[in-house]
C-alpha cells in the first residue's frame, strides 16, 4: 500500500511539472507573511469607440478561419462600462528591492492571423514562447524602444522562443506579412501586475506594507495614476476611470 501511495504521489508532481510551464500566471509574486492586496476594476466612461472592421483578404486562408466579421480590439468593454486589455501595475514604491525571474514561459498565440491575448505581461528575462496556429506564415515583429529589437519568421505550427532584459511598458508587436496584426507586450522588473480581463477587475497581492504609485495603462487611452497606502495583510479596493476619447 505504502509503494502505491508513492507511485501516485511521484505521477501527480510529474503531471504538475508537465502542466506548469502553460498555466502559469504571468506575475508570480513570492510569498510573504505579511503580504498586503490592491484590488480593484477599471472601468471605461461615455461612448465606446465604434470598433473598426478587420480586413484579412489579403490572405484568404485568414479570412477562412472566420464565420463573422473580424473586430479590432483596441477599446472592449462589457455592458457595465469594465475595460479589458489594461495593465495595471506598481510604478513606485519597491525601493531596491529585485525579483528572480521566473522560468516559466508565457504564451502568446498566433491564432486566426490574430494575436492571443491581444496584450500581455511578462518579467524581463522570462521566456515567451510564440505559436504560429495558422495554416499561414507570421513573423513577429516587437518594435521596443529600451531594448533589443528582433523580428522572426514562423512557417505554420512552428513556434519560438523569446525575452526582454529590460522593462518596458508596452512594447508593440507587429506581424510584417498582416498589417491587420498588432498587439502589445509589457516587460516589469518585479511581479506586482495585472491585465484585466472582460470584467476589468485586477489583483496585484503580496505586496510589502508600504504607499505606492499604482498606473493603469491602454493602447488607446494613455495611462492613469493613484497613490496607495497600505499595510501588513491588509488589501485595499482601488478604480481606476478612462473616458471616451
Amino acid at each position: 500500500m505504502q509503494a502505491k501511495k508513492l507511485i501516485s504521489s511521484f505521477v501527480l508532481t510529474m503531471a504538475v511539472c508537465v502542466s506548469a510551464p502553460y498555466a502559469v500566471k504571468a506575475g508570480s509574486p513570492p510569498p510573504t507573511t505579511t503580504g498586503a492586496s490592491v484590488r480593484g476594476v477599471v472601468k471605461f466612461e461615455g461612448t465606446v469607440p465604434k470598433p473598426k472592421l478587420v480586413s484579412m483578404s489579403a490572405d484568404p486562408s485568414c479570412v477562412k478561419q472566420h464565420s463573422s466579421p473580424v473586430l479590432a480590439q483596441e477599446v472592449m468593454t462589457d455592458a457595465k462600462g469594465d475595460l479589458q486589455d489594461v495593465i495595471v501595475f506598481v510604478s513606485e514604491g519597491l525601493g531596491d528591492r529585485t525579483f528572480d525571474a521566473p522560468t516559466q514561459p508565457v504564451v502568446v498565440e498566433q491564432k486566426g492571423c490574430m494575436y492571443t491575448p491581444h496584450v500581455l505581461a511578462v518579467r524581463a528575462n522570462q521566456p515567451l514562447h510564440v505559436v504560429n496556429e495558422d495554416p499561414t506564415s507570421h513573423n513577429i515583429h516587437p518594435t521596443p524602444t529600451n531594448n533589443r529589437e528582433w523580428n522572426k519568421a514562423e512557417p505554420p505550427g512552428s513556434s519560438l522562443d523569446e525575452s526582454f532584459a529590460r522593462e518596458e511598458i508596452a512594447i508593440p508587436v507587429k506581424c510584417n506579412l498582416h498589417p491587420w496584426m498588432h498587439g502589445y507586450v509589457a516587460v516589469f522588473k518585479h511581479p506586482y501586475f495585472a491585465v484585466t480581463g472582460k470584467d476589468g477587475s485586477f489583483d496585484l497581492s503580496s505586496l510589502p506594507p508600504g504607499t505606492y504609485t499604482i498606473k493603469a495603462w491602454h493602447e488607446k487611452l494613455g495611462t492613469s495614476t493613484q497613490t496607495i497606502t497600505i499595510g501588513a495583510n491588509e488589501t485595499k479596493q482601488l478604480s481606476f476611470v478612462f473616458k471616451g476619447m
